[in-house]
């Protein structure tokens, strides 16, 4: 047993002194050689990018010298091809680690956006929310034709045969506003049910069904536009059918003021979001001189802005619906809230420019 593990043994030692191992060693050992002198040459600069980075982070800019905001960019792109050299040698995977760590703070230094969310907010909000709206121009008349068109149609649909009313209006939101509904029972669903569910159930309904479809509209907008515009259409054909079936009882005045509410600022926040994919649409099938991608890239940045927006006016619909809809229970006060309503969104678009004119409907970017 011992004469076979001597043999063993002396093989191994024997593998350590052999020149094939020799040659290993001293490979390795100039690989890490140069690692070394590789750090040692670039070290002075890396640390130099990390206390300026640092410095800029914390927001000490008055203790940074012109020489070293002058040399930002170039220490950056060093330490960039630093990095790459490294990933391809033997740099130690702590030092390699803490380099892609410092490139990225540096490129967020460098490259990334120079306004806070505080500043974006301001310029959103200032102007150019309303200028990304206003460069939709010709879809939100396009959008609005398609809106009123299928509120038309769901009326002559149900008008021509009632039945119509089932296949457009959800049976989770029909509840007691059913064909031959008497005046009483629909009277009764527009007022004195401030306490009840009924009222809440198919509130929280209608919302869902018009959040839903704005997202979608803007969504489905790379299609050319034409998913955007069939939703459009089907949604406000349930419009067209509710007012078909309140004006046969002669309460049109009550369900328009009974929507108004919120409404106005809902179907707004659903007209420009189907405006928003159809601009994209547009785009895609007509971007003129510019590539089509290149075309489509620019109409999604003022879709997507104006989108941000629509968000908010859900939002507020949301509140409204909760709020003072309930709280309000005559024709004349719910009609002043929508048609104020209506007037803000319609001036603050169209009217308030702010600081941001035409040229920023490009977008604002964060």
């Amino acid at each position: 047993m011992s004469e076979t593990a001597a043999p063993t043994l002396l093989g191994r030692l024997g593998g350590w002194f052999s020149p094939a191992a020799s040659a290993d060693i001293a490979a390795a050992e100039d690989a890490a050689l140069r690692s070394d002198r590789f750090r040692l040459e670039r070290e002075g600069e890396w640390k130099r990018l990390e206390a300026i980075v640092t410095r800029i982070e914390r927001g000490r800019l008055r203790g940074i010298s012109d020489e070293d905001l002058l040399a930002l960019p170039a220490l950056y792109r060093t330490a960039v091809s630093s990095l790459a050299v490294a990933r391809e040698t033997s740099l130690d995977a702590e030092t390699l680690a803490w380099l892609e760590v410092l490139t990225r703070r540096a490129w967020f230094i460098v490259y990334g956006p120079r306004a806070g969310l505080g500043d974006w907010l301001l310029r959103f909000f200032g102007g150019g929310w309303g200028a990304s709206v206003r460069a939709l121009g010709h879809d939100i008349l396009i959008a609005l034709a398609l809106m009123v068109a299928g509120t038309v149609a769901g009326w002559l649909l149900v008008a021509s045969d009632p039945d119509w009313y089932y296949a457009l209006i959800p049976a989770g939101m029909a509840d007691a506003r059913v064909p031959g509904a008497s005046r009483a029972v629909l009277m009764g669903t527009l007022f004195g049910q401030q306490n009840q569910s009924g009222l809440g159930m198919f509130a929280a309904a209608l919302f869902s069904n018009n959040a839903q479809v704005s997202i979608l509209a803007f969504a489905l907008g790379f299609a050319f536009g034409l998913p955007s515009a069939l939703l459009l259409i089907q949604n406000t054909t349930m419009l067209g059918a509710l007012l078909w079936l309140y004006h046969g009882q002669g309460l049109t005045i009550e369900i328009i003021g009974w929507l108004a509410v919120h409404g106005t600022t809902e179907l707004f926040a659903i007209l420009l979001a189907g405006a928003a994919g159809l601009h994209i649409g547009r785009a895609m099938a007509f971007p003129g001189d510019a590539a089509v991608l290149d075309a489509a890239a620019a109409a999604g940045r003022r879709s997507a802005q104006v989108m941000v927006g629509v968000v908010l006016m859900l939002i507020v619909a949301g509140l409204l619906e909760g709020f003072a809809r309930q709280l309000i229970n005559n024709t004349a006060g719910r009609l002043i809230v929508g048609v104020f309503m209506l007037v803000f969104w319609t001036g603050y678009f169209f009217v308030w420019r702010g600081n941001a004119g035409d040229g920023t409907s490009e977008g604002v970017q964060p």
